[in-house]
């Protein structure tokens, strides 16, 4: 459980006792230590809201175990904070009296930010309250002035705002500086260049200038690219962000903010735009799969623990594809392969991570997978329970899907896509035909250090052990 740091205790108490002792003028030292008497008398600590994970930047108040006036002993779970992931108990290290909850539930604060006091004794929960009450006038927003008064008079000139007056062909000599398309234009059209008044930079006469002053319609040119265009990942969501903006309201339509899982999945994805990843697929015979998997489920084994089991047997003999590019200059190659597998859950989605799945046997590998989803479905997952994998499974085979392309998660370098084993007409080679269960795989990667010849070998040995599964119950 993540836990909540307090401000720090009292001062020795000779300290206390020499600063309180009437004396002589004290010295500018003195005095500075005077001014703190009020600091260290205090016994009122903050309790502040806890980074919960290494993306999380602010965290909602699913719920208060204590109220107010509530006694707490150290160790002892105090609230319940919804991260990007997770809902996870916060405890205390102090023993104390809950004086003050500053953050509602259902209410944001940003890491850091203070959410309660703790009194140590039952005459400082008036100043805690006090103190409580000032912190939540300061972080509310200041509200708005009146209208009357919201911004001062406009003076005459801004009454009627209008573009300044473009440079005068006449003011003075000067160089015109014409941009060779506008020349072709001014001579196409037998236009006088020195009559054009140019709206560019530093006046300078622009193709569209020399159309308007022709009288004809703009031509659409492609705006020019900016020297600095920002990340990718940012001009995707400035993008998305203004596209959405363009579009029209729909009578009877209902606006739904993200929860904090699902702007956390949001922004994982516009993330993932940066990378340059491509897709290979690869259908992979099921018969004897399928005659092992009906032997093991009597004994709890789950169809996605015997998928996870074969990626992690294939990716130690294909390090590269659990590798991932951190930096886009190097290749970082992890010593555990952390098979991480997609669960929808309500409101959002996550991926439980089976930890060195290679080392684990089937059956304990399978009991691992149903403590993961449980605690998943609960919002009760660890951090290193779902930002630590190293490979995801997608699988929706279970809903009939066919054949999909999953999208490669921040962070790792491949992630394969599992659909539904259906029934296929196959020819041998001899010409005869036959049907065999067949599912499709296809697996999106990380170009920049995985290629389509290491996909395709991984693919092969993938294969192969569902083809005989029989060493994965080994």
């Amino acid at each position: 459980m993540a836990s909540i740091s307090f401000s720090s205790s009292l001062s020795t108490t000779s300290q206390i006792q020499r600063l309180l002792t009437p004396s002589l003028p004290l010295r500018p030292q003195q005095r500075k230590h005077h001014k703190s008497i009020p600091a260290i008398q205090s016994k009122i600590r903050e309790i502040f809201m806890p980074a919960l994970s290494s993306t999380m930047t602010e965290g909602k108040i699913v719920s208060w175990v204590k109220s107010e006036g509530d006694v707490l002993s150290k160790g002892e779970a105090v609230v319940v904070v919804e991260s990007d992931k997770a809902d996870m108990d916060v405890e205390t290290f102090y023993d104390g009296i809950l004086a003050a909850i500053v953050v509602n539930e259902g209410e944001m604060a940003p890491v850091g930010a203070p959410i309660g006091l703790l009194a140590e004794t039952e005459e400082e929960i008036a100043e805690a309250k006090a103190k409580a009450q000032s912190k939540s006038q300061s972080s509310s927003p200041a509200p708005a002035p009146p209208t009357a008064t919201s911004a001062p008079p406009p003076s005459p000139k801004a009454e009627s705002p209008s573009p300044p007056p473009p440079p005068s062909a006449a003011d003075g000599p000067r160089k015109t500086v014409v941009t060779p398309f506008a020349k072709k234009l001014a001579k196409q059209h037998k236009v006088d260049i020195n009559k054009v008044i140019g709206t560019g930079p530093f006046g300078r006469i622009t193709p569209e200038d020399v159309e308007k002053a022709a009288g004809i319609a703009p031509a659409k040119t492609p705006a020019p690219a900016p020297a600095a265009s920002p990340a990718p990942a940012a001009a995707a969501q400035v993008k998305a962000t203004a596209a959405a903006a363009a579009l029209p309201d729909i009578p009877g339509a209902t606006v739904v903010p993200f929860t904090t899982m699902q702007a956390a999945v949001s922004k994982n994805m516009v993330e993932s735009l940066t990378v340059p990843t491509f897709r290979v697929g690869y259908p992979i015979p099921t018969d004897a799969l399928d005659a092992l998997y009906e032997k093991v489920k009597k004994k709890g084994v789950t169809m996605t623990a015997l998928l996870a089991k074969a990626a992690a047997m294939a990716l130690v003999q294909h390090p590269v594809v659990n590798s991932t590019c951190k930096d886009g200059k190097s290749f970082t190659y992890n010593s555990n392969i952390n098979i991480a597998v997609a669960v929808a859950i309500n409101g959002g989605l996550i991926t439980p991570v089976l930890q060195d799945a290679d080392k684990l046997d089937l059956y304990l590998l399978s009991q691992k997978w149903k403590e993961l989803v449980e605690k998943a479905r609960a919002k009760q997952l660890q951090p290193q329970e779902y930002n630590s994998g190293t490979f995801t499974l997608s699988n929706l085979g279970m809903f009939g899907v066919d054949r999909f392309d999953a999208i490669l998660p921040p962070g790792q370098g491949a992630i394969m896509a599992v659909g539904a084993s259906k029934p296929t007409v196959v020819a041998d080679a001899d010409g005869f035909f036959s049907v065999k269960n067949k599912m499709q795989v296809n697996v999106t990667a990380d170009h920049r250090i995985i290629y389509g010849a290491d996909l395709a070998a991984f693919l092969q040995t993938f294969s192969k052990i569902m083809e005989n599964p029989d060493s994965l119950t080994m």
